[in-house]
Parts: structure tokens; C-alpha cells; sequence
């Protein structure tokens, strides 16, 4: 119905969730291998899969204006994939550190890590956003 601020605040969390593609999440090195190795979202299959869906979601929301429920409800939906991004990206951290051998070394590769509380942040925005909109159609409504 309206379409306001939340379409930007939608957009920013989509493109910046696409940067996941570009920007390497952990930067290590192995014992006895040559150079430097990277862990990024498109290195491992269920980082690629959230990352995917952090940045789809979003941008089908945008286009969703009309129904502000479903449009609150992907956004919450690609709340919870940035968390689970940000869990499961953790832990294959924690898996690396632990490996044998062991990840030397190690550290975050600026600014990947922070693109998915980014991200919730937008999203987060978004939806109150929606839910301005929400009580200015109802204020409108009273006054029919």
C-alpha cells in the first residue's frame, strides 16, 4: 500500500548481504601448507545457503508493499538466517581452530564478519519502518 523508508532500509540489508560473496569472513594459516587460506560465505555450503537467503529475502520483501504482514515476516525470517549465519559461521571458526593441525595465525577478515549484524540492523529498521506505516494507515482509518 504505502512504500516508504523500509524499501531503502530493505536494499541496504540485500547489499550488504551480497558483499558476503565478496568479502572473506576469517583469514588462517595450516601448518605446512603454502600461504594463507580464507574462510568465506561461498567456501562452505550452509554459509553460501544463508548468505543466499539473507540477501533473496530482502529484496522479495521490497517488492511484497502491499502485504506488510509477509513483508514483516521475511524480514524477521532473514533476521533469523543472519543469526544463524553468524552461528554457523562461528563455529566452522571454532572447527578450524581446533583442527589438527591446529589454524595458525588467525584472524577476522574486516569487514566480513560485521556485514550480518549490518544487515539485522537494516532489517531491524525495516520493520519499524512497516510498523510506522501500519499506525499511520490506522490513524488515517479513525478519521474516514
Amino acid at each position: 500500500m504505502i512504500q516508504r523508508i523500509q524499501s531503502i532500509w530493505f536494499f541496504l540489508a540485500s547489499f550488504f548481504s551480497g558483499a558476503l560473496f565478496i568479502f572473506p569472513l576469517y583469514a588462517y594459516t595450516v601448518e605446512g601448507a603454502m600461504g594463507s587460506s580464507l574462510l568465506a560465505a561461498r567456501s562452505e555450503y550452509m554459509l553460501l545457503i544463508l548468505a543466499a537467503t539473507m540477501t533473496l529475502l530482502p529484496l522479495i520483501a521490497i517488492f511484497m508493499f502491499k502485504n506488510r504482514q509477509q513483508q514483516k515476516a521475511m524480514a524477521w525470517i532473514s533476521i533469523l538466517a543472519s543469526a544463524g549465519f553468524i552461528a554457523v559461521m562461528l563455529m566452522n571458526i571454532q572447527k578450524l581452530k581446533n583442527a589438527v593441525p591446529p589454524a595458525t595465525n588467525d584472524n577476522f577478515a574486516l569487514p566480513g564478519p560485521i556485514i550480518p549484524a549490518l544487515a539485522i540492523v537494516f532489517l531491524l529498521l525495516a520493520i519499524s519502518g512497516i510498523r510506522k506505516d501500519e499506525a499511520l494507515l490506522k490513524s488515517v482509518d479513525r478519521l474516514r
